[in-house]
């Protein structure tokens, strides 16, 4: 008698603990480009604990860093398959390319313009949940870096004149090279390993499309000149993999958005702020910093939209390029 008291007892037990009420759900949050303490690692580390804090620990965040899953490809694979739930990343265009909407010129050319177009009911943001959804994922909101530029060896240009002498190197993402041979410059596809030494040895005269960040951190020593051409606003994304999102109940739905939200708002504040401190670093290195005027960036812009845009609407569609053209600013 005992003994079955004992057994019913612990089948009760067994049966309150799967119970929908004491379950706990485990996500799993990863990003493509970032190691633990990295700014991207720590909106990681933000994002998980803001989630297990305004649950009540009734949803557990497992967190990956870059690399620890799979290459940037092999990672949104598994993001798309539903074995990623979370992520802050740098999506690939492979998938559909009207992901580069992302990487579209003079979209946008400030902070606040940008927080505008990009936060939740903005008109970029209406544009990638579109994307996203086809996708199977869920677009919360960017995580912004910087706008970009041109840090160039031994001279900089301001005119295309000026720019034809100078070889610069881009990433291979369509359409950072055309962007930058828009503005006069030559351009190459050279691996990231590889840079410092093409800059070095003369192969190439700078780097382009990179926040101040980048080439601060591992060119300065090479680099002599930074023009804050702000051509894209670079950004990672917040998401979501959608069955994932829609296995939530709606109260843990809140949270994770609400969350998402907060490591977004925090993100284009701490960006702005690194963003400024690196520009002060570059100058204290001996780097020459160029912000280009008002008139001047309304050029660029004139310039690179009339060369570009064509050659996105071929690659994204004609009905996301007329809300670009209808939405993006002066310049």
């Amino acid at each position: 008698m005992l003994m079955k008291k004992v057994v019913t007892l612990g089948a009760a037990a067994v049966m309150l603990a799967l119970s929908p009420a004491w379950a706990e759900t485990q996500l799993k949050l990863a990003t493509d480009s970032g190691a633990k303490g990295s700014p991207s690692g720590d909106a990681l580390d933000r994002w998980a604990a803001l989630v297990e804090e305004g649950t009540g620990g009734e949803v557990q965040v497992d967190v990956f860093y870059q690399n620890e899953l799979g290459s940037q490809a092999e990672v949104f694979d598994l993001f798309v398959a539903g074995d990623v739930d979370m992520m802050i990343n740098w999506p690939i265009t492979a998938y559909d390319e009207r992901l580069g909407v992302l990487f579209t010129p003079y979209m946008v050319t400030g902070w606040e313009e940008a927080f505008e177009a990009y936060k939740p009911g903005g008109w970029v943001n209406e544009i990638l949940v579109g994307i996203y959804d086809d996708l199977g994922l869920r677009f919360f909101g960017p995580w912004p870096e910087g706008f970009n530029g041109i840090a160039s060896r031994g001279k900089y240009a301001m005119t295309a004149e000026e720019a034809s002498g100078l070889k610069i190197r881009v990433p291979a993402m369509f359409p950072m090279a055309e962007s930058v041979q828009a503005l006069g410059y030559q351009t190459a596809t050279i691996d990231w390993s590889e840079v410092f030494t093409a800059i070095q040895t003369g192969v190439v005269d700078g780097d382009g499309a990179n926040i101040i960040y980048w080439d601060y951190e591992y060119f300065r020593d090479v680099l002599d000149y930074y023009n804050q051409t702000r051509m894209q606003f670079v950004t990672g994304v917040i998401a979501m993999n959608s069955g994932s999102w829609e296995n939530l109940p709606p109260e843990h739905q809140e949270v994770v958005q609400e969350a998402a939200m907060t490591v977004m708002e925090e993100a284009f504040e701490q960006a702005q702020e690194r963003d400024q401190y690196y520009i002060e670093q570059a100058k204290e290195a001996g780097m020459t910093y160029i912000e280009p005027s008002e008139e001047e960036l309304a050029e660029m812009a004139k310039k690179v939209r009339a060369d570009v845009w064509p050659l996105m609407e071929e690659r994204i569609g004609s009905e996301i390029m007329d809300t670009i053209r209808a939405n993006a600013g002066e310049h």
